[in-house]
């Protein structure tokens, strides 16, 4: 495992010459999951990130990306930072090529700012937002996605290409700017979920979808193990839907289902009447925002558990979420896609060993999975692995090692302490 060299300090005056003027000292707000920091730079192309993160590598400063800082907590809380490097400045939607449905954008843009843009041409990034305001480079590096992913994805699914600054600050590429071009693909599905421990994206090349002429969510409450049938039995279905999402209230014995479905309108119209053969005459349309969905909403003090598990892991997790009110001091209400197995779960009230005791019985029940930390007070960060079990971690020491071998890029925010 590779470790950071002596430290070198540097100047405001170095930092602001590679970035044409753009750092300052960091302020409180600019800490990162509490760990405070001394420098904020933004470079405004990937030239300048290139000379920055070249000096920050020669000074030896430890380095934290920040997209739109909708997620700067989540994740491990890093051992130190010397430098945020943030990617607001890196915010122009570059290519549109419509005819195509691919788009080149900056890692800064915000993904409203895209969809804003691609959408005068009937298009769109279907990516769901948990925080509203996120860019297009953070989605990527923490995977979020909402519920729209059981049709269209997740991040790692919808980049085709990438453009990056290695911690070195050599300048990389991979994939490019057709759908079924695979050259360096991989590389751009490793960025996805690092969490910015392998570099700094700096460009994408992004996979757009059509805005459909109609969409309808149908809603239907039902008790915890008809929910999962009943999820599980949307997605398999010929009906197509874009999204079947399971909402399960604290202390209920219940949850809701909703299925989301997309099209023509006479095509939603006839799937919606087929879906309420199949969920039966207690399914009826409803008019939530598919935003509204989607939203992560999760007090400072509450504990979020992001839980993957095979489809027919869903009702596992929503017994899981009940056993933890009823043997321990905590509600806990889950959210998420019951059609694609990604759920979380927010744990609030009792004592830290109450919460633990609930993130236990919630990995207990992601057999098959696994069931990440993603938000939490810091003293149940202290006594909670965010991680858990993780498999292939000798792997991804060695991924760590090839690209940060120094490991001054978010240094213990991952998987293991990478």
């Amino acid at each position: 495992m590779g470790t950071a060299g002596a430290r070198v300090d540097t100047s405001l005056d170095e930092l602001a010459e590679a970035t044409g003027g753009n750092v300052a000292e960091a302020a409180e707000a600019d800490a990162v999951a509490g760990v405070p920091a001394r420098w904020v730079a933004a470079p405004g192309s990937t030239t300048e990130a290139s000379t920055l993160l070249r000096l920050a590598a020669d000074r030896g400063l430890r380095v934290v990306v920040r997209g739109r800082g909708t997620a700067l907590d989540w994740g491990v809380p890093p051992e130190a930072v010397d430098l945020v490097v943030s990617t607001a400045r890196l915010d122009q939607v570059v290519e549109h090529v419509a005819g195509d449905l691919v788009c080149v954008v900056d890692a800064g843009t915000t993904i409203d700012a895209l969809n804003a843009q691609v959408g005068k041409d009937g298009q769109q990034l279907a990516l769901d937002q948990p925080v509203p305001g996120s860019s297009v480079g953070g989605a990527l590096a923490t995977t979020r996605s909402g519920p729209r992913r059981l049709l269209y994805g997740t991040p790692r699914d919808l980049v085709l290409g990438i453009t990056m600054v290695r911690p070195d600050g050599v300048v990389a590429k991979a994939g490019g700017k057709v759908v079924k071009n695979v050259a360096g693909y991989d590389i751009a599905k490793l960025m996805g979920g690092a969490y910015g421990t392998l570099g700094l994206v700096t460009r994408l090349v992004v996979r757009l979808h059509p805005l459909p002429p109609d969409s309808r969510w149908l809603q239907v409450s039902l008790p915890l193990p008809e929910a999962a049938s009943a999820a599980l039995a949307l997605a398999g279905s010929q009906l197509a839907p874009s999204a079947v999402e399971v909402r399960r209230r604290a202390g209920a014995d219940e949850a809701d289902v909703l299925v989301l479905l997309e099209g023509t309108e006479r095509g939603v119209a006839a799937r919606a009447d087929a879906a309420v053969e199949l969920l039966g005459q207690g399914a009826a349309a409803t008019d939530v925002a598919t935003a509204h969905l989607a939203r992560l909403d999760a007090g400072t003090g509450e504990t979020v558990v992001k839980v993957a598990v095979p489809l027919t892991g869903v009702s596992a997790v929503l017994d899981a979420a009940r056993d933890a009110e009823q043997r321990h001091r905590v509600g806990c209400r889950v959210q998420g896609s019951g059609g694609a197995g990604v759920l979380t779960a927010i744990v609030s009230g009792g004592s830290v060993d109450d919460v633990a005791a609930a993130v236990g019985l919630l990995r207990a029940a992601a057999t098959g999975g696994s069931a990440v930390v993603l938000q939490a007070p810091a003293e149940v960060r202290a006594r909670v692995d965010s991680w858990g079990p993780v498999g292939g971690l000798d792997l991804m020491r060695r991924v760590k090692d090839e690209f940060d071998p120094d490991h001054r890029f978010a240094p213990g925010r991952f998987v293991g302490g990478i």
